[in-house]
């Protein structure tokens, strides 16, 4: 199975808009989607509009941001400008695109035997994974060889081989071949929001089959985001951000 893997949207449409150009000419099974589809981007109905829009199968799950925004959380641990545009997605979404976002399932998700996705960590879906203590608890509890997950926004790989657990961010482009006999947490980054001092858009592939994964990196109009943002009124920090990638 060769996997499209897209996590923390954001609202960014100019971002992910670039990311679906940059593979449209790929073959995918499926597209795993590891959620925060919305939340500080100033395009929402946009970027749902492109994800129900897609003719490849989606396994989705939501993220933080989607649970706030669909009123499924009150929002009570979000920063006020994180708040500010939650309480803004909610307005500004169609009924239908509201409905969709409230929609998506808790995770993790199981993909196949040995494939899940998760937005935070298997074991709890809010918990940020950054380290290597935070991979080691959950490698103690959760099974599954591949997972990939989201929420940091920074690409990163985890791995627990039969003699040790290590760490490495995921900088530019390039590929992992993945062992049969080691276990991994896979973070694909962000493509509306990235946070590790790379501004533009950042997803992977996953052939299962050749067991495989690349990472990429997408440049985008990040201009034009951040016009939409201070034209709705948003904070202004959240199109300053797009520009350093923090």
């Amino acid at each position: 199975m060769r996997y499209l893997v897209i996590s923390d949207m954001h609202g960014n449409v100019d971002a992910l808009q670039a990311v679906l150009s940059r593979v449209r000419r790929k073959r995918f099974d499926a597209v795993l989607m590891l959620g925060d589809v919305v939340g500080y981007g100033a395009a929402p109905n946009q970027v749902v509009d492109a994800l129900r829009g897609l003719r490849t199968k989606m396994i989705r799950i939501r993220g933080n941001h989607d649970k706030v925004v669909a009123g499924i959380d009150d929002g009570s641990s979000f920063n006020h400008v994180a708040l500010a545009a939650a309480l803004w997605t909610t307005e500004k979404l169609t009924p239908a695109h509201l409905q969709w976002v409230r929609s998506l399932p808790k995770g993790p998700r199981e993909v196949a035997p040995e494939l899940a996705i998760c937005h935070g960590s298997p074991l709890d879906e809010d918990v940020y994974v950054f380290t290597d203590f935070d991979a080691f608890q959950i490698f103690a509890e959760h099974r599954v060889p591949v997972t990939f997950f989201g929420h940091t926004h920074i690409p990163s790989v985890f791995v627990q081989t039969s003699e040790r657990l290590y760490a490495a961010p995921l900088r530019d482009e390039g590929k992992l071949e993945i062992d049969p006999g080691s276990r991994y947490l896979i973070n694909p980054g962000s493509i509306g929001q990235p946070r590790d001092r790379d501004p533009r858009a950042a997803f992977m592939t996953y052939d299962s089959e050749r067991r495989v994964v690349r990472w990429y990196r997408v440049e985008y109009p990040i201009r034009e985001a951040q016009q939409r943002i201070l034209d709705a009124g948003l904070p202004a920090v959240l199109a300053e951000r797009l520009a350093v990638g923090a």
